[in-house]
């Protein structure tokens, strides 16, 4: 791993360690990037996914009826 230095404002840091509830600088940096990454690929994926074609035994599952609110007491 790469060692790196780099100016954060520290403002912003804290501010993101508290809503990360991470307690070092490093871990705080680390999850933002990890976060980062994987909400700029989620629009290709889900792009991939709405393009799949499947076959009808491949999503033929069983369905249930949910039981209505009286029936459940």
């Amino acid at each position: 791993m790469a060692i790196t230095s780099i100016d954060i404002n520290q403002a912003e840091l804290k501010q993101a360690k508290l809503l990360a509830g991470t307690s070092s600088n490093r871990e705080t940096v680390d999850l933002a990037l990890r976060t980062l990454i994987a909400v700029r690929r989620q629009p290709s994926a889900v792009e991939r996914i709405i393009g799949r074609r499947f076959e009808p035994d491949q999503i033929d599952a069983p369905t249930i009826t949910p039981l209505a609110v009286s029936d459940e007491l």
